[in-house]
């Protein structure tokens, strides 16, 4: 059974860099956006394998919290973004 854990650790592990990654090298603030939701539900991934590794469910608040400030989060972040422009001398253009 052991081998099942370090198998999901492993895969957690590559996960999180992959999507570290992706919030370092995002050409857009919805792609890091996105990538930072991605990276907390791997983290939520990795505190829930190991509740259920150790047996302990005082760890599952964390989840909780995290899952609320996540969402509360994400949507101000997208309500109120501006959006990306390239061309700087557009950024007069906008009605």
């Amino acid at each position: 059974m052991i081998y099942v854990w370090i198998v999901a650790g492993a895969m957690l592990s590559v996960a999180a860099v992959l999507t570290m990654l992706r919030v370092l090298l995002g050409p857009s603030t919805l792609d890091r956006l996105v990538a930072l939701d991605t990276l907390i539900a791997v983290a939520m991934c990795a505190i829930g394998a190991y509740a259920a590794y150790s047996l302990d469910t005082t760890v599952t608040y964390s989840l909780t919290a995290l899952a609320l400030i996540t969402f509360i989060g994400s949507v101000s972040v997208a309500r109120f973004r501006v959006p990306d422009i390239a061309d700087p001398s557009e950024r007069g253009l906008r009605r």
